[in-house]
């Protein structure tokens, strides 16, 4: 197939969407598939309770089921909702940024840590984590104090908070270290100069693996 890999983020915030968007700009290929990011309109600015992240798996379905053309399809929020039912209904790779954050991560590193957006998003991380077998290999997964999607990827003060978190996980062993949701990915390089370890935007992680199941 050669449509275009399309990255549905489920919150309705523009500037997640344009952030994704740029984070994919030095994937792309000049005869392989394009890349293409949604939001949803009526969604949440910010995925932060079950609640949205069980409407959002909905939202994503519909998305898909409304796009036959494209080759791919990514789940572009981190805690993958509605990835099974995706996997389950369309013939099409369906890939998360989680599961792709993750393994990227291990690749990468024995071990890994997590920054979430707030206490929230922990539990429900863990339950994907749980689901690929590889808690054991998660130093932690560290809380910011509820920051919005938006903010991650732009305010200097959360990014202070963002590198406190990260130098306590690579303290603790951590050698990667994984942005927990897409709202981050116009900080990582920035994260890991000042870091001084693998940062994994799960945007990018997601868009290679996308690129290699489709190729």
């Amino acid at each position: 197939m050669t449509g275009p890999i399309l990255f549905i983020n489920p919150n309705s915030s523009d500037a997640v969407t344009d952030g994704i968007t740029a984070a994919l700009a030095p994937l792309r290929l000049a005869r392989g598939p394009a890349f293409e990011a949604v939001g949803v309109p009526h969604g949440p600015a910010t995925i932060a309770s079950a609640e949205d992240a069980a409407r959002a798996a909905i939202d994503v379905l519909d998305m898909a089921r409304s796009r036959p053309d494209c080759s791919a399809y990514v789940v572009a929020c981190f805690s993958d909702p509605g990835i099974d039912v995706l996997r389950a209904t369309l013939p099409q790779p369906v890939l998360g940024l989680q599961e792709a954050g993750v393994l990227t991560a291990m690749s990468r590193a024995d071990l890994f840590g997590i920054i979430a957006l707030g206490p929230r998003s922990v539990a429900r991380h863990k339950l994907r984590l749980r689901q690929m077998g590889v808690l054991a290999r998660m130093v932690d997964e560290l809380p910011l104090d509820n920051a919005s999607a938006e903010e991650v990827g732009h305010s200097d003060a959360v990014f202070d908070d963002v590198v406190r978190l990260g130098q306590n996980l690579k303290s603790r062993g951590a050698g990667a270290l994984v942005l927990g949701c897409a709202g981050f990915a116009p900080r990582r390089g920035d994260l890991e100069a000042r870091l001084q370890m693998a940062v994994i935007d799960p945007v990018q992680a997601a868009g290679s693996m996308a690129l290699a199941a489709t190729l």
